[in-house]
C-alpha cells in the first residue's frame, strides 16, 4: 500500500489506476479506524475497484468545545490495518496540504444539516461537505463509500454531490456493531467500564422506539420513552428524533422511508445511532 501526503504526488498514482483501467473508490475516514472501516474497505474493494482510503483528522468539523485535541490519531496501527484489508493507497495529508494560507472556502449544503447535529454541533457539516468536496476533487473517485452510523453525514453528503454534479455513486454502508449491539465508534474508546456497560442503552432505546412506531403507537409517545430509557442509563440526551431517510424532515410523511435517529453524551463522550422504521407494510 502507498502512503502519500502531497496532492502533486496523489494526482500522479491516480493516473496510474487509470491508466490500468480501473475504476476508483474513496472511503473517507479520520483514522482511529476499527472493523467498521474494515467493512468500508471491503465494500469498496469490489468490481476490482483500487481503493483509496484518506486519514485526516478535520479541525472544520470540531466545535470550540469539542474533543479534536484529543482524537484519537494512530496512523501506524491503522496503516497496518489497511495493508492487511487490501487498500491500495492511503492519503494522509497534513493540515497545511489541505488548507494553506489563504483558505477562505466554506461549503454549507442547507436542509439537510439544519436539524439534528446541525442544530446541535453549528457549523460542523460546513466542515464535512468542505472536507469532503476537497477530497472528491483530489482523488475524483467513481464511487464514495461512507457509514450509515453517521446518518446526517451521509444525507449531506448525497445532498451535496448531487447538487454540485460531483457525479460520483456514494454507497452507505450498514452500521456495524458490537456483539451487544453497540454502534463501532472510534469514540468508544473514550468509554470507561461503566460508561461501556450502560451505552447499550442507546441502541436498545431505538430498537424498542423503532417497534412501538412499527406497531402503530404515537410517534411522541416512543420517542419520550426512548428519551426516559436514556436519560435512565446516565445519558445526557441530545435528540431521539423520527425523520424522513433522505430530506431529514422531522415531519415525515409515513409513506416515506423513515430513520429513527439519536445523539446522547455518557460521561464526556457524545454517540450518535440510528436505525430504520418502516412502516409502509403496517397498518
Amino acid at each position: 500500500m502507498q502512503t502519500i501526503r502531497q496532492i502533486v504526488l496523489l494526482r500522479s498514482a491516480i493516473a496510474a489506476f487509470r491508466a490500468e483501467g480501473a475504476s476508483v473508490a474513496l472511503v473517507p475516514t479520520m483514522g482511529a479506524l476499527h472493523d467498521g472501516h474494515m467493512a468500508l474497505i471491503e465494500a469498496a474493494k469490489r468490481d476490482g475497484r483500487k481503493v483509496v482510503a484518506s486519514i485526516f483528522v478535520n479541525p472544520r468539523q470540531f466545535g470550540p468545545n469539542e474533543d479534536l485535541a484529543r482524537y484519537p490519531r494512530r496512523e501506524g496501527t491503522d496503516s497496518q490495518m489497511l495493508t492487511k484489508a487490501g487498500c491500495d493507497l492511503l492519503w494522509a495529508p497534513g493540515v497545511e496540504e489541505m488548507y494553506p494560507d489563504g483558505f477562505a472556502t466554506n461549503i454549507s449544503v442547507t436542509g439537510v444539516s439544519d436539524g439534528l447535529d446541525g442544530a446541535a454541533r453549528p457549523g460542523h457539516f460546513d466542515g464535512v461537505a468542505t472536507v469532503v468536496a476537497k477530497l472528491f476533487n483530489q482523488v475524483r473517485p467513481d464511487v464514495a463509500l461512507f457509514g450509515e452510523k453517521d446518518f446526517q453525514q451521509l444525507a449531506v453528503i448525497r445532498r451535496m454531490v448531487l447538487d454540485l454534479d460531483f457525479g460520483i455513486e456514494i454507497i452507505g454502508v450498514p452500521t456495524q456493531r458490537e456483539d451487544d449491539g453497540l454502534a463501532r465508534s472510534s469514540r468508544n474508546i473514550y468509554l470507561d467500564e461503566s460508561e461501556r456497560a450502560r451505552a447499550v442503552a442507546l441502541p436498545r432505546a431505538l430498537g424498542v422506539a423503532a417497534r412501538e412506531i412499527e406497531r402503530g403507537g404515537e410517534v411522541a409517545t416512543a420517542l419520550a420513552s426512548a428519551h426516559d430509557m436514556l436519560a435512565a442509563a446516565g445519558f445526557e440526551v441530545d435528540y431521539v428524533s423520527l425523520v424522513d431517510a433522505e430530506t431529514l424532515d422531522e415531519n415525515p410523511a409515513p409513506d416515506r422511508p423513515l430513520r429513527l435517529l439519536a445523539a446522547a453524551r455518557i460521561g464526556t463522550t457524545r454517540l450518535i445511532d440510528n436505525i430504520a422504521v418502516d412502516l409502509r407494510n403496517h397498518p
